[in-house]
């Protein structure tokens, strides 16, 4: 056994260490159980923590293996389930409290299929309210701390299960991706997300026929957050591939190895809007790690981008106005995300009517076939996740204008979201006043092993940034 603990291995050291039989599966969930009991308190990353069932869980695992049994790629290995994805051991509360006890009847498909895989549920990741703010707090469970500062934002919608991450309390956590939902915490963290493809891995919840939203089909993904590169591929391989019931899933093939042009285009302040000093050192980073990795570098910007990232607010806004009138989601929101939602409609231009709408989508297919075209030259393109630093806490709710700032700040990141696109985030060291920084690598249309690879690359020179210290809240 390694001299560092359990709970500080990654996905695939912690599968191999229990495969071996050098710790068992019970360890490992008793140290990362303890790690949560720890820290959690403190940053209020997980909302239910599942230590008997778990427990139980990882004693079934070590008999099975004590037998020599089979017991999954994954076995006793720990995650976490954000709070809008179906886990029958709690309700998916997506954050609301009138949701307090919807516990679903059936688990999501990508946990069914972690666990078929023998890994644990540990834990369910906060998030805001209907995931509608890039950061995370809600009125059912209160506000995840960002542990590198608790002045700054930690992101969102994925707030909790990145922290988590983050902090130790799991290897691996579960969330989505309708606007930076995977990336932008997991920026903020200092770890690893992959926003797959649309149509790779199937919805958040077990029922597929209820009505969703153009946008919500669309734009919104499932996928991992971990510490490593390598965790997020082992994860997407074994969650990805049409389960039956989600008809916007299909199976393609993910390779194990890129062997593809190895050519990055680069975009250190993507439209030339203004990119924070930190922002543009760390795409700077990451460029010159692909270069000593064998690619090939250009600094040029994918085409349309500014209208990409136009029409994903505009129709995400239209979308949810519609959600939010008499009739439409069955709660009102939390205050906080209210504030967030009618100042970023204030902002937003309206259509002006169904062939407006209706134009919207069809520039969506023009757009998209521009980029195809654009990453047969350049399959990958490294960027921001962000062009500015977290935020400090309540930014977005200091008037219309913020959320306008903070759009322009998300400009590449949301395109993505438009587009369909798979994008890997992964972190570029820390700034000078100890925060991280990182990048995230978009790929073409279902190469999410073409993101993986370039994001891989960049690990391979940077490396990872370690722990955070748990910082405490600011006094109020």
């Amino acid at each position: 056994m390694t001299t560092a603990q359990p709970w500080q291995l990654t996905m695939r050291e912690l599968a191999q260490a229990i495969r071996e039989r050098r710790i068992t599966a019970r360890e490992a969930v008793d140290a990362h159980l303890a790690r949560i009991d720890a820290v959690n308190p403190t940053v209020n990353a997980l909302t239910v923590v599942f230590h008997d069932r778990a427990r139980a869980l990882a004693d079934q695992v070590d008999a099975a293996l004590e037998a020599g049994l089979e017991a999954g790629s994954l076995a006793g290995v720990p995650f976490t389930v954000k709070e809008n994805i179906d886990l029958t051991w709690s309700a998916s509360t997506s954050g609301w409290p009138f949701l307090a006890n919807a516990v679903p009847a059936e688990d999501a498909t990508m946990v069914a299929r972690l666990l078929a895989a023998g890994a644990i549920p540990i834990g369910r990741g906060n998030m805001p309210d209907f995931g509608l703010r890039w950061d995370t707090d809600n009125d059912l469970f209160g506000r995840t701390l960002n542990p590198w500062d608790a002045a700054r934002v930690p992101g969102g919608s994925s707030g909790g299960d990145a922290v988590a991450v983050a902090t130790g309390m799991t290897p691996l956590g579960l969330g989505n991706d309708y606007g930076g939902s995977l990336r932008l915490p997991a920026h903020a963290a200092g770890v690893c997300a992959l926003r797959p493809s649309a149509g790779r891995i199937p919805a958040p919840t077990a029922e597929s026929a209820e009505p969703v939203s153009l946008t919500l089909q669309h734009f919104a993904v499932n996928g991992p957050i971990a510490r490593t590169v390598d965790d997020l591929d082992t994860a997407f391989a074994l969650m990805h591939g049409a389960d039956g019931r989600d008809p916007l899933v299909s199976t393609h093939p993910h390779p194990a190895s890129y062997e593809g042009p190895r050519r990055a285009a680069v975009v250190r302040d993507p439209l030339g809007w203004g990119v924070d000093t930190q922002v543009g050192d760390a795409v700077d980073r990451a460029a010159e790690a692909l270069v000593a990795q064998g690619w090939e570098v250009d600094e040029v910007e994918p085409p349309l981008l500014e209208e990409a990232a136009v029409l994903w607010r505009r129709l995400s806004v239209a979308e949810m106005v519609g959600a939010f009138r008499p009739g439409g989601l069955p709660a009102p929101l939390s205050a906080g995300s209210t504030t967030y939602f009618l100042d970023n409609a204030s902002e937003t231009e309206p259509f002006s009517g169904a062939d407006d709408y209706a134009l919207a989508w069809a520039r969506r297919v023009a757009i998209a076939a521009a980029w195809e075209e654009f990453q047969v030259a350049h399959p990958v393109v490294v960027g921001p996740v962000t062009c500015r630093r977290m935020p400090e806490v309540g930014f977005d709710l200091a008037g219309p204008a913020a959320t306008t700032e903070l759009w322009r700040a998300h400009r590449l990141l949301v395109a993505v979201n438009f587009l369909g696109l798979p994008s890997v985030a992964v972190p570029a060291g820390l700034d000078e006043d100890g925060l991280p920084t990182g990048v995230q690598l978009i790929g073409p249309r279902n190469g999410d092993h073409v993101a993986l690879a370039a994001g891989r690359d960049v690990e391979a020179v940077l490396g990872g940034i370690g722990v955070p210290p748990v910082a405490a809240a600011p006094a109020v």
